[in-house]
């Protein structure tokens, strides 16, 4: 079973940077794209940034310029920096894997992220 878990979140003022950590263990990257959504306090959860399967890297549009997503095979670890964070960032933000062949979606326990002053 795959297991995925969230770090880094906190609070931060609008401007602000974050990096957030997602441990991932039990799982073989190849097989699996890994991602990252969040989810505000009465919202569906969305998209923030996922790998695709070419290679590349797929951000929401509300982000794009200021997040990145990143990985570390040698510590089996997805990153989100997010910098220029805004008050509308605020979300637990969750590490998500999805199975390439099954479809099947894993998660985290998600980290907090809030952007106030």
């Amino acid at each position: 079973q795959v297991q995925l878990v969230e770090s880094g979140g906190g609070l931060v003022q609008p401007g602000g940077s974050l990096r957030l950590s997602c441990a991932a263990s039990r799982i073989i990257f190849s097989l699996y794209t890994m991602g990252w959504y969040r989810q505000a306090l009465g919202k569906q959860r969305e998209l923030v940034a996922t790998f695709t399967s070419g290679g590349g890297t797929n951000y929401a549009d509300s982000v794009e310029g200021r997040f990145t997503i990143s990985i570390d095979t040698t510590k089996n670890t997805i990153l989100l920096q997010m910098n220029s964070l805004k008050p509308e960032d605020t979300a637990v933000y969750y590490c998500n894997a999805r199975s390439k062949i099954s479809k099947t979606d894993y998660w985290g326990q998600g980290t907090q992220v809030t952007v106030s002053s």
